[in-house]
């Protein structure tokens, strides 16, 4: 993947087999570093569920999974909430999002 601007990260379906499974809402980033450890998505079932980035792969289309498994239940979602960052906290104007999950503000043009 090469980087791409978070909002267009956020914009992508959750898909396994082409099977759109949720969309994410929001993005945790680690409390020491910049950098996205994974993703609340909303799934089709109404639960809000955990993906982490490592278990993710970032297509040009959608976030793809292997496996359902990888969406942790909603019940454990509460650990990465209480113990991260969400993106929109970070205090980046237009943040992008690297290969590794690095998490970098946009370079001006100018």
């Amino acid at each position: 993947m090469r980087a791409r601007g978070a909002a267009e990260v956020l914009a992508l379906p959750v898909r396994l087999h082409g099977i759109q499974l949720g969309k994410p809402v929001a993005a945790f980033v680690d409390r020491d570093a910049d950098r996205v450890l994974g993703f609340e998505v909303a799934c089709g079932d109404g639960a809000h569920r955990f993906l982490p980035l490592a278990v993710a792969s970032l297509a040009a289309d959608e976030i793809t999974v292997h496996s359902a498994l990888t969406l942790i239940d909603e019940s454990d979602l509460d650990f990465y909430r209480r113990n991260t960052r969400r993106l929109a906290d970070v205090g980046f104007a237009d943040p992008w999002i690297d290969e590794d999950g690095g998490l970098h503000e946009a370079l001006s043009a100018a």
